[in-house]
């Protein structure tokens, strides 16, 4: 047994215990008083005052909170120095509703037309606001859509004057926008305008990577004159008025009202010298947290993120603690943040959907790193370097476990968010997760300190939909070694190849998962990541991309209708591929060395294969047919008889991808299985394949040319455009694409191969149509 899975084992050991019959029993009941004495005839009201006895407590302790709806007045939190007993376990009986908001008892009175007004007697500036449990609109420009790609509609005159002009004032609005290059967001605040309808404001801070703000991809709210569309409602904070237009067959005097308070929940801290032990949250549902979007300012080294360290749950300096059967639903921010020292921790079981941010957070102290960066740009000059291997101290995240839980729909404010998030950290176990539905990335590591970390058996997918250049899984490398001038960093580490692993020490294993990205890669390895093992993998869409960086194998694994990406990589930089079924040329970019080991491949036909044979790689791969036992149900193993077997190939377990706990994986979505576009698929006029969800197939002789009013018997035909590319696009059934970036599309196979040669680099392709015997232009985005 390796000794991370006995550190796992050891964890699960100690996390999952149950409460004993020595622990001192709290009960906490909606029909209690704060007043009694927390016993199960006579419980307490609050979780508040349960707290607040358990600290005065010796011994270990269980918390009893009975089903209902549980309000906190306030951040609840847990201190080592204060926090006396050993084990502390807070576990509901039925649905248990812990909410960071206000039920609010209000007077509704008509305002005008459709909007009801009411006032507000809490001094509370909420910005989440629910009816009857559904989260209602705050006033913005453009209306909410829920079937637009990005922020749910975005408008490129979201802050032209003339609309500035029309608001009394803005102050208290923001601004939000992907960042230029479309990696994240930013978001802005604003103080005011002037009369000429310039705006002022403030933040931009929660990207590490400045840029112009996108042009288009863009909106405002929290402005009382867009306040127009059913569900939108406006705070007036001086006032302490609430508008609201409510949406269709609601009636106000009856419905519920939520508002969003507290950013966190429950904070437990303590220090590497003295930490926090042994507390456990089973069987809870947090609910209503405030947003944080312009908390989000901590850069995290040299990666593009900036970080708030505050979530639902906050853990700062603990150690065998646990979070096991919880949902984290309707958050405005982070859901479970491990901040700085933590040990032994386990999250698990756990159902974490529709938050503003991320779902699971391992952030360390930047303190932590030695000769740190904190620009993409920046670098500690060598003579200037600590040259000592690995961190300074212990205050980061170590041997910490995310298994066994389903994350999906997060990031839906920030744009830089994840399910699981990585940075400065040890030995992070993510395993046995589905995770879909997400602007960027399913799991991303920021930086190689300081590796160890296994990945293993998650089910990863619809990521990087509202952004662009990343990947299902992301990582950066940007470590002490790394520069953004090429030439200096080739320099540095042809004379100084120590510096190397002086930050990733241990290896990353990435194995046996499912990806599917289609707006990138299915794995990102960018800038200079390092130390990795990737093997048993099965890439669904995107492929595999290395860039830069040191020491990587990737064995063994699958890449469906898609290849190798290799860019930029060093001389000497000891990377191995091999034993890998490919369906694709390799898509190499500035590639003048080829690693250490680049063979025993398998690849989709010989033109393939002798193209790679030119770069000097390859001389024992093989290519042909890899014959998968059940390609169209997802099985891509291969049969007893496959040519693939004679490179060294293996086959490997197929039906362990993702959330395993029979209640989550019950209403777990799985990823869309592609049609395979093998060299003989893509050539034949006759078979239909998967592109993004829709169906695309090859002009099929004088039939379909007499059919669709075609010049010619060539060009690809849009049979269905499913939700993805194709219908984002604007493209339309039975539409024919003719031309693509300029050039003339004959068949399904000149098609993919314009759009994979363009895919991470452009973000749309123009394209000539034929749309009702009509030649129209229109842009295929990309992204």
């Amino acid at each position: 047994m390796r000794p991370l899975q006995k550190i796992i084992s050891l964890l699960l050991l100690v996390c999952c215990f149950e409460t004993t019959s020595l622990a001192q029993q709290i009960y906490v009941s909606t029909k209690g008083k704060d007043d009694n004495p927390g016993s199960r005839a006579q419980p307490f009201l609050s979780i508040e005052r349960a707290a607040a006895h358990a600290v005065s407590l010796t011994g270990d302790v269980a918390i009893h909170i009975e089903k209902g709806t549980y309000y906190l007045d306030k951040t609840i939190q847990f201190t080592s120095a204060q926090f006396k007993p050993r084990t502390l376990t807070i576990q509901g009986s039925g649905e248990v509703i812990i909410s960071a908001g206000k039920l609010l008892k209000l007077n509704w009175k008509h305002f005008e037309k459709v909007i009801y007004v009411a006032s507000i007697n809490d001094d509370i500036p909420f910005e989440r606001l629910y009816c009857n449990n559904i989260l209602q609109v705050l006033a913005r420009y453009p209306n909410y859509d829920s079937s637009a790609k990005v922020f749910n509609g975005a408008a490129a005159d979201a802050i032209d004057a003339q609309r500035i002009k029309k608001w009394g004032n803005p102050a208290g609005g923001y601004l939000h926008a992907l960042h230029g290059g479309e990696w994240g967001g930013f978001h802005y605040r604003f103080t005011g305008a002037d009369t000429a309808g310039i705006l002022q404001m403030e933040g931009g801070w929660q990207n590490n990577r400045p840029s112009k703000l996108h042009k288009e991809m863009r909106f405002v709210e929290n402005v009382f004159e867009e306040l127009d569309a059913p569900g939108e409602w406006f705070l007036d904070k001086n006032k302490k008025l609430l508008y609201f237009y409510p949406p269709e067959n609601i009636n106000l005097a009856t419905s519920k009202i939520e508002v969003a308070h507290l950013t966190k929940s429950f904070v437990m801290a303590g220090t590497v010298q003295q930490p926090l032990r042994s507390i456990t949250f089973s069987n809870l549902h947090f609910k209503h947290n405030e947003r944080t979007f312009m908390e989000t300012k901590e850069p995290l080294l040299r990666s593009d993120w900036t970080f708030y360290r505050g979530g639902a749950l906050l853990f700062d300096g603990a150690e065998n603690c646990a979070i096991s059967d919880c949902v984290f639903e309707g958050l405005g921010g982070n859901a479970i943040v491990f901040s700085n020292y933590n040990k032994n921790n386990l999250v698990t079981g756990c159902h974490i959907y529709n938050i503003g941010a991320n779902a699971v957070s391992f952030i360390g102290d930047m303190k932590a790193v030695r000769s740190p960066s904190f620009s993409y740009g920046s670098h500690v000059p060598y003579a200037e370097m600590d040259k000592t291997p690995g961190p300074i101290g212990k205050n980061y995240p170590q041997q910490c476990v995310v298994d066994n839980n389903l994350l999906h729909d997060l990031g839906q404010i920030e744009k830089q968010a994840t399910g699981v998030q990585i940075e400065v950290s040890s030995q992070i176990k993510v395993s046995r997760n589905s995770i879909y539905n997400l602007p960027r990335a399913g799991i991303n590591i920021g930086d190689g300190c300081f590796g160890g970390h296994l990945i293993e058996y998650n089910d990863v997918f619809n990521t990087v939909l509202e952004t662009g250049d990343h990947g299902s899984f992301n990582s950066w490398g940007r470590d002490r070694f790394w520069a953004a001038k090429r030439s200096y960093m080739d320099s540095l580490v042809a004379l100084h190849p120590e510096l190397i692993l002086l930050d990733a020490q241990e290896t990353t294993v990435i194995r046996n998962n499912r990806w599917r990205c289609d707006h990138g890669w299915d794995v990102d390895l960018d800038d200079g990541s390092s130390n990795y093992h990737i093997y048993n993998n099965l890439f669904l869409n995107g492929g595999l991309k290395f860039r830069e960086g040191f020491f990587r194998k990737a064995e063994n694994n699958i890449m469906i209708n898609n290849s190798f990406h290799p860019h930029v990589w060093f001389k000497n930089s000891g990377d191995v591929f091999t034993r890998n079924i490919v369906m694709r040329s390799y898509a190499p970019i500035g590639m003048n060395y080829w690693g250490a080991t680049i063979d025993r491949n398998f690849f989709p036909d010989q033109a393939a294969l002798d193209k790679a044979r030119l770069n000097g790689t390859d001389q024992n791969s093989l290519a042909g047919d890899p014959l998968f036992i059940d390609p169209a149900k997802g099985n891509f193993n291969v049969r007893p008889n496959s040519p693939a077997l004679k490179t060294g190939f293996k086959n490997f377990d197929m039906g362990s991808f993702g959330v395993q706990k029979p209640s989550l994986k019950a209403i777990a979505l799985q990823p869309a299985i592609p049609l395979l576009q093998t060299t003989t698929a893509i050539s034949s006029s006759d078979k239909p394949i998967d592109f993004s969800g829709g169906i695309i197939k090859s002009v099929e002789g004088l039939g379909d040319r007499s059919a669709y009013g075609l010049p010619d018997e060539s060009g690809v035909i849009v049979i269905d455009t499913g939700k993805g590319l194709l219908r984002q696009s604007g493209l339309h059934p039975r539409d024919v694409i003719v031309m693509a970036d300029g050039k003339k599309v004959k068949t399904i196979k000149d098609f993919i191969d314009i759009y994979n040669a363009l895919k991470n680099f452009s973000a749309s392709i123009s394209l000539t149509i034929i749309r009702n015997q009509q030649q129209l232009t229109i842009n295929l985005t990309t992204k």
